[in-house]
């Protein structure tokens, strides 16, 4: 960046092509700087070598078919998985490192996930202003990257695997998920994590409301889900919080397709409104971390500070009488990555004290595939629905 450019103007990717310096302005949804070494590739290009100069941070800017250039993807992909493979390491003759517990083995997988997105991330494809992409058989991305940038202003290069999350996307957010608890689908917008894990939604649907209960908040709404569970459930007035414009736009979106808008009030706010209620329902992020993207924000939470200020503040945001329901998962636990010490802890610390908690066991695919890197914590997992009341 120029020392005079101003702090947000946009990066740019730089290279030379037919003796020419030429540039793109660069995209990355997960914050991924800018590549600094980019070549030309196209459908010549042997998947060995676009793999070694992937993996040696060097960026294929795609100038041959749109197709071709999937392919490639996929061929960069199988030999990343190849490459973390026991039979691959058998073959070079090094031992498989056994973790030595459990976050030892969290972390190593994270570590593992992220270099593989970023040498896949590696594959880069251009864009004109509108979206459109100049390669031969390129598909027309045009709404799906107008629901995910918002207008296209200038030209732009961009990974393909990202690319292909927008697609995904576009996908979820026009077929929706089908949620039990509700009996509706709910549309998950590009950035907004999908409510796919149907067990909690279970225990909101069905723990005991608070009596004659007026008035609730649902802390950090994401799609609205938990908000549409509670005014299904006849709640009069709801006021569901988060600090995402993404995440408030797609509430809105789905509290105004199942005709619930009337009973839910959205609102930008860190945590709590400045008010009371007879019940603050948060499903915070369950795993204490960095996120990589923004997406991950729904899964990790940097010291765990949504979860430690929902507890410490919840208390001063109860009518009397009211209660706060806690929905988390202990696999943090099962992880080594948090001691149920310090839940019981900052509960403690936050003037509450537990009613009744509600466990149910996960059903998604990853808590039964012995294939899995975190198999053992996932087998363990346990999701409850903590109901606290002031002490």
């Amino acid at each position: 960046m120029h020392p005079h450019a101003p702090a947000d103007a946009p990066a740019h990717l730089t290279w030379t092509e037919g003796g020419e310096t030429r540039s793109l302005r660069w995209r990355s949804e997960s914050g991924m700087p800018v590549p600094k070494k980019v070549v030309i590739a196209d459908d010549q290009t042997p998947a060995d070598v676009a793999y070694r100069l992937a993996c040696e941070g060097t960026a294929l800017l795609w100038r041959g078919d749109f197709q071709n250039a999937r392919q490639l993807l996929q061929a960069l992909a199988r030999r990343a998985d190849h490459k973390g493979s026991k039979a691959d390491k058998g073959r070079r003759g090094k031992p498989q490192r056994v973790p030595a517990t459990q976050a030892e083995a969290f972390h190593l997988h994270r570590q593992a996930q992220s270099q593989r997105a970023r040498t896949l991330a590696m594959l880069l494809i251009p864009f004109e202003a509108d979206y459109t992409i100049p390669l031969r058989r390129a598909p027309d991305v045009k709404l799906a990257c107008n629901e995910a940038y918002g207008r296209g202003e200038t030209p732009f290069a961009a990974s393909l695997r990202e690319l292909l999350g927008l697609i995904g996307a576009h996908e979820w957010r026009r077929n929706g998920v089908e949620i039990a608890a509700l009996g509706e689908r709910i549309h998950p917008h590009y950035g907004v994590f999908s409510p796919i894990r149907g067990e909690y939604l279970e225990l909101v649907a069905n723990a005991p409301l608070p009596a004659g209960a007026k008035v609730a908040f649902d802390i950090g709404t994401g799609t609205g889900v938990l908000a549409a569970i509670l005014a299904k459930r006849g709640m009069p007035h709801i006021v569901a919080t988060d600090m995402d414009a993404r995440a408030l736009s797609c509430a809105r979106d789905n509290l105004q397709r199942l005709a619930l808008d009337s009973q839910v009030e959205l609102m930008k706010a860190d945590l709590f409104p400045d008010r009371r209620a007879d019940l603050v329902l948060c499903n915070p992020p369950w795993l204490p971390g960095r996120p990589s993207s923004s997406i991950e924000y729904a899964i990790y939470d940097p010291d765990s500070r949504m979860l430690r200020g929902f507890l410490a503040g919840v208390a001063a945001h109860l009518a009397s009488g009211g209660e706060a329901w806690l929905i988390l998962s202990d696999l943090a636990e099962h992880l080594g990555l948090r001691p149920r010490a310090d839940l019981d802890a900052w509960i403690a610390a936050g003037g509450l004290q537990l009613i009744e908690r509600h466990d149910v066991r996960p059903v998604h695919p990853r808590a039964s595939d012995a294939a899995d890197p975190l198999h053992a914590a996932r087998a363990a997992e346990v999701t409850s629905l903590w109901r606290l009341r002031a002490a």
